[in-house]
């Protein structure tokens, strides 16, 4: 199926088709129009393009609340959890291409380096946050990132990040967001039903 019969506004289309993207896979045909329609997802789903099956529509999502009331100053409204730094990376550089034509900031944070570069692009005003966890509740706890205007909550690989010891980090993370938000839960890694993810999502209340 084209990417064009998926209701994308035109900036995205071009954006995909600069990135040799014209047809969508199974996973996309399903994941982007429920997004779309804002609504929580469960998504288990390869590799391959996964990044897309989320940044996509969220990036559609936002330039269209961005059309619809515009704010005089940026603060985050999306949110991704992921484990490592090498898949913060990939994500973040997935919103750079696919929101090439459109007027959103994005930052990745993560470990291991220094904070510097990071909190003076906060301070600058991003839409969209990448992060790992560990290092996004150092920036937290120092007063540099604020999460009350979260619209849209991603975790990534959320199976890999409870085997890597980092629930109660995502725990003390999520406690700080807004109950009213879209989530979306995606894996590579994990397989259909996994009991693991089923008891992660309950225990969230997502």
């Amino acid at each position: 199926m084209s990417f064009n019969n998926l209701q994308l506004i035109e900036p995205l289309l071009k954006a995909l088709k600069h990135e040799g993207y014209t047809t969508s896979t199974h996973k996309q045909q399903h994941a982007i129009p429920a997004i779309l329609e804002r609504k929580d997802l469960l998504g288990c789903t390869d590799r391959n393009r996964k990044n897309s099956c989320f940044a996509v529509p969220l990036l559609q999502l936002m330039h269209q609340d961005q059309e619809e009331a515009p704010k005089s100053q940026r603060t985050i409204q999306t949110l991704i959890l992921t484990p490592t730094r090498e898949l913060a990376i990939q994500i973040e550089e997935s919103f750079k291409a696919y929101g090439r034509n459109l007027n959103l900031r994005h930052l990745v944070v993560f470990g291991g380096v220094s904070q510097v570069s990071q909190v003076n692009s906060l301070r600058r005003g991003i839409d969209i946050l990448v992060a790992t966890p560990g290092r996004l509740l150092d920036l937290m706890n120092q007063g540099h990132v604020s999460l009350r205007d979260i619209k849209y909550l991603v975790l990534d690989e959320a199976d890999r990040m409870l085997d890597m010891g980092f629930v109660h980090d995502v725990k003390r993370i999520i406690s700080k967001l807004p109950a009213k938000r879209q989530t979306l839960f995606f894996s590579a890694t994990m397989p259909p039903g996994n009991q693991c993810a089923r008891k992660f999502l309950a225990a969230q209340s997502i």
